[in-house]
């Protein structure tokens, strides 16, 4: 059984190149038809043009496939929501949505000015909820969606020099973790990718041997399944190199310590206790570690 997507409708976020537009050549040929959205602006933001888009669809089109362009900036939400309209009224519905659009503005900290910092996180995280916002009503009504989300082990792991980026990246896994859990009953899934991928936001920092062996797309399978229909919802799959990995955001099982006048000293000593892993568990939502804090404290009372 092949992943395909014959009779999907996929908006893909930040297509004109690199990962995205590798995202929407994929999907469009396995079948789904395609919004290719691009600024087409320079890795910091600036400019813009809808020829990137375009040179996409006109791609997808020549290889038999069906698609159209989009020039929004995903941070301009009426600009979204003109855009997911444009979908409905092509093909009726939208099944799936790629947030993928994205900006680089690095500096170290102390250097960054916070206009850098604020764009940033405008674009990825505040751009992602827009996209999210524009076709959430549309798949609650055909209950049906699959929305992934481009995170990065930046943001998962940290890394010099990208604060804001990995800020925004980090907050599109919080946006995914609650939208997973408003979306089930919908069968609305939401996913997390972290791609390590050689693209124009990558070039010339690292070496061409390793370039190579991160292309773009040995990152599109992770994708395909995110998307697809069999997809599982509240994951974070990492991909690159045609390695695939899964990050997980972790609770440990924790000690009680009471309330006493001691409590910081005691909490100062035992503190390697408190970080021990082995027994940790995934949360299947923020009320596990409320339950087991309630749980140890009222064992403790016995």
């Amino acid at each position: 059984m092949g992943i395909d997507f014959k009779g999907r409708v996929a908006i893909v976020t930040g297509a004109g190149g690199g990962l995205g537009r590798q995202h929407a050549l994929a999907l469009a040929a396995r079948g789904a038809k395609v919004l290719v959205n691009d600024l087409g602006g320079a890795v910091d933001g600036k400019g813009g043009s809808v020829g990137a888009a375009q040179a996409v669809v006109d791609e997808i089109v020549a290889a038999g496939g069906e698609a159209i362009a989009n020039g929004a900036s995903v941070t301009d939400y009426a600009a979204v929501q003109a855009m997911v309209q444009q979908a409905i009224e092509t093909w009726g519905r939208v099944d799936i949505l790629v947030n993928n659009a994205g900006i680089l503005r690095d500096k170290s900290f102390s250097k960054m000015e916070m206009d850098d910092f604020r764009l940033v996180v405008d674009v990825h995280l505040m751009g992602a909820a827009h996209c999210c916002k524009a076709v959430w009503p549309h798949m609650v009504a055909q209950q049906y969606g699959r929305i992934v989300m481009t995170t990065s082990s930046t943001g998962l792991y940290g890394n010099f020099g990208q604060s804001n980026y990995g800020a925004a990246k980090l907050a599109q896994v919080g946006l995914m973790q609650t939208l997973s859990i408003e979306g089930a009953k919908y069968n609305i899934h939401v996913n997390a990718l972290a791609p390590t991928a050689a693209t124009r936001m990558t070039e010339g920092l690292m070496p061409q041997e390793v370039l190579d062996a991160l292309k773009p797309e040995a990152v599109v399978p992770a994708m395909l399944v995110l998307a697809h229909e069999s997809a599982p919802s509240r994951t974070i799959l990492c991909a690159g190199a045609g390695t695939f990995e899964a990050a997980h955001i972790t609770l440990t099982q924790g000690i009680h310590l009471g309330m006493g006048a001691d409590t910081p000293e005691q909490l100062a000593a035992r503190l390697s206790e408190v970080t021990e892993r082995a027994g940790e568990q995934v949360p299947q939502s923020g009320a596990a570690q409320g339950t087991n804090e309630v749980s140890k404290a009222m064992a403790a009372r016995v």
